[in-house]
């Protein structure tokens, strides 16, 4: 078994993150969807719609939520989504680098998959030296 994968976005990041990621791999590594949301979207039926994606998702080692800005309505979904439903972890700050290494390591435990994402994204965050300055 492994992890799922729900990207809870604003519309259309997760589902393009998603597209890249597979065409990278060539295919999806484990059992992923996106929920993405739009600005005048219900906050109950998008709660709702992550709900059912869990259920689908989640094959009993449970789901990494993947969310856009911590503190916009795609992050509070996925944040009323936490306190309903047992064996998820989230992670705010999504990027295509945080993807692949969940996607990567999906096989891990929860714990270790949210760890993997969570250091993909954040080593991926570079300042690149220009001409003229120093490394």
């Amino acid at each position: 078994m492994s992890v799922g994968l729900l990207l809870i976005t604003h519309y259309p990041l997760g589902a393009d993150l998603l597209r890249v990621a597979t065409g990278i791999f060539g295919t999806c590594p484990t059992r992923a969807e996106s929920l993405e949301v739009e600005n005048d979207a219900p906050c109950d039926q998008m709660l709702a719609q992550a709900e059912q994606m869990v259920g689908r998702l989640d094959a009993g080692d449970g789901v990494l939520v993947l969310t856009d800005l911590y503190g916009a309505t795609p992050a509070n979904v996925a944040g009323a989504l936490l306190a309903r439903r047992p064996h998820l972890r989230m992670v705010a700050g999504v990027n295509l680098p945080m993807v692949l290494r969940a996607l990567s390591y999906a096989g891990l435990d929860l714990e270790s998959v949210a760890e993997k994402a969570l250091a993909g994204g954040r080593d991926s965050v570079r300042l690149c030296p220009g001409p003229g300055t120093e490394d």
